[in-house]
Parts: structure tokens; C-alpha cells; sequence
């Protein structure tokens, strides 16, 4: 979900060219959850093998990952680990709104509506073991590294960008500044637009440094947090009622935490994001592609189209050539 303060956060439009060479810490569920909603047939069936397993995710990640791949960058995919116990609550407030969805679902195709169809298919998504490890797979066999967070994927990409290993965490969400992220970077994919509802919005490749924030907004980390909680983050949603970002700036503003939040547990929300647990127990190593075990995955196990893997890949690994680890 992360938190909605998006419209008051100060951003930059870069290029791709501007992130060549640099580590890119990736919130893995994030984008995984952007394929499994777009890369879908009208009615909202996601692609699928002769066998009918999803294949949405790989498609989606052979794609962008190669991509930003040729464009230099040395990506890193990070993945959830357990869910915080305050997390629960959200957890399952999401799986109500996924069994709401779902028996909508279910009406739309017995009146064979296919636009409601396609609009609640996204929302019952789920992300299942199965797509996690087949996910981690693809992307080790394409010699990237994957790092297993012991709790919120967010928390362990903030943190590698903080010790130094990546230069800027790509997500779509907020919340990584929170964790001390100094760098968000936000729509990274060659695409400049993004699908809303029925329609296409321009978009372009977005960073948000934690100083520019705090310098524009005219707040400390602390009263970021503080924001956060105001607004309602993933640990606390919905925040406090009748709040949004403009209204909630004005207040971490002028008034101390105990004013703002009453008898609520504002402490224990604002440890979250200082002390979540993370590991070091991670090498960032880029390794050549590993060309058999894409095609044993993709074409093998669900029936991708082999000349057409074989064409993405020689985009980073054609015979002869250096891998990208060979450029750092």
C-alpha cells in the first residue's frame, strides 16, 4: 500500500542514462505485483502455459529486467521475508478486499462482462510461493542478485542503500524513505506510461532524495515518521481519520507527537521504521546469464516461444560479448 504522501514529495525527472553504472536496490513484490495487474487479456485472465500456471510475472520480468540491464544498470531484487506482527491487521484487510473481489469476479463473468471483469481480476491478486521462487529463478539465471529480507522487503532494501551497497531503492511507494532510504526512485521501466483505469497517463522516471524532503517540506526524519503515521502506513491503515498529506504537514508542524496522536501507540509504530529487522547476510555479485537455465525455465516449463528468449537475451549476452559484470 505504503503511504499516500506522494503529491507533497519534491521530485526529480531523470533519465535512464543518468542511472547507468549504479546499484539499483529493486522492491521486488512491488514490481511483481505491477505485472501480475498489467500484463493481462481484456477480460483479466494473465497469461498462462498449456498447463494454465501464471507466466504474467516472468514475461514481465524477462522484459524490464533485460531492459534496464542493456540500459548498465546493476540491478538487485529484493524479497519479503516474514511480515511484521503490527502488519497483520493490513494483511488481512487486504485478503477481505481479494474474497470481495473475487465473488464480484465470479458475477461479472456469469453476466460476461468483461471490462468489470478485467477491473476486479486485478483486484484479487495474489502472489504465490510458486511465482515468488520461479521469479528468483529467472532473475539469478539472468546473474543477478537476490537478497531474502528476514521481515519487509523495504526495510533490508533501505538499509543496503544506507550501509552504501545500492545507490537508491526502485518502488513505487513512499515508505523506504521512512526506513532512511536516501534515495527513492520511482516508475523504472522504459515505458513513459502507465495504465490508470481505462486510460494512459504520461509518466517519467522519478527520484526523491530523503534531504530534498526534508529540506522542502521543512521537517526532520523524525516528523517524516511522524507524517507517516498521520497518513496511515501499512503497520497503521487508514492513520488517523479526516488526515491527508497537506493537512497532516501542517500539523507535524506545529505539534508534538503526544498532541498529535492521543493514547494511541504512536511509539511503537515510529520503532518500526527505526529498528525493523534486516540481515547482512547478502553478496551483491553480477554474474554472466546463464543462458540454459533461462530457457530450461521459460521454454522448458511454460512454453515461451525460444527464438523469442534467445532475441532478448543476445540484447546482454550475445556470443563473444562482455556481461555486465564485466563493465564494473
Amino acid at each position: 500500500m505504503g503511504i499516500k504522501i506522494r503529491e507533497i514529495l519534491p521530485a526529480r525527472e531523470i533519465t535512464l542514462d543518468d542511472l547507468r553504472g549504479k546499484v539499483i536496490a529493486v522492491d521486488f513484490f512491488n514490481v511483481v505485483y505491477q505485472f501480475l495487474a498489467s500484463i493481462r487479456m481484456a477480460d483479466g485472465t494473465p497469461l498462462t502455459d498449456s498447463h494454465g500456471r501464471i507466466t504474467s510475472h516472468l514475461q514481465g520480468l524477462l522484459n524490464r529486467t533485460v531492459a534496464l540491464m542493456e540500459k548498465g544498470i546493476k540491478l538487485v531484487f529484493v524479497f519479503d521475508g516474514k511480515p511484521h506482527p503490527l502488519k497483520f491487521g493490513e494483511r488481512e484487510r487486504r485478503l477481505e478486499r481479494k474474497a470481495v473481489a473475487h465473488a464480484k469476479y465470479e458475477d461479472a463473468v456469469a453476466a460476461e462482462d468483461v471490462t468489470a471483469m478485467g477491473k476486479y481480476a486485478k483486484q484479487k491478486i495474489r502472489i504465490t510461493s510458486e511465482i515468488i521462487e520461479e521469479s528468483k529463478q529467472l532473475l539469478e539465471a539472468l546473474g543477478l542478485p537476490v537478497v531474502q529480507a528476514p521481515c519487509e522487503g523495504e526495510a533490508q532494501a533501505a538499509y543496503m542503500v544506507v550501509k552504501g551497497d545500492c545507490w537508491a531503492v526502485a518502488s513505487q511507494d513512499a515508505d523506504v524513505l521512512l526506513f532512511g532510504s536516501s534515495r527513492l526512485i520511482r516508475n523504472l521501466t522504459l515505458s513513459q506510461k502507465r495504465k490508470v483505469g481505462s486510460r494512459y497517463v504520461q509518466t517519467y522516471i522519478e527520484l526523491i532524495t530523503l534531504q530534498d524532503v526534508l529540506h522542502q517540506l521543512h521537517i526532520t526524519f523524525e516528523q517524516l515518521i511522524y507524517l507517516g503515521i498521520l497518513i496511515g502506513t501499512d503497520f497503521n491503515p487508514g492513520g488517523v481519520s479526516g488526515i491527508g498529506p497537506k493537512k497532516g504537514l501542517k500539523i507535524v508542524r506545529e505539534k508534538k507527537p503526544e498532541e498529535m496522536f492521543g493514547d494511541s501507540p504512536w511509539q511503537e509504530i515510529a520503532a518500526v521504521f527505526h529498528d525493523h529487522p534486516v540481515t547482512d547476510s547478502y553478496t551483491l555479485q553480477w554474474k554472466s546469464v546463464n543462458r540454459n537455465k533461462v530457457y530450461a525455465l521459460l521454454v522448458g516449463e511454460h512454453d515461451f516461444d525460444e527464438q523469442r528468449v534467445a532475441s532478448v537475451l543476445d540484447r546482454i549476452s550475445r556470443p563473444g560479448q562482455k556481461g555486465l559484470a564485466d563493465f564494473f
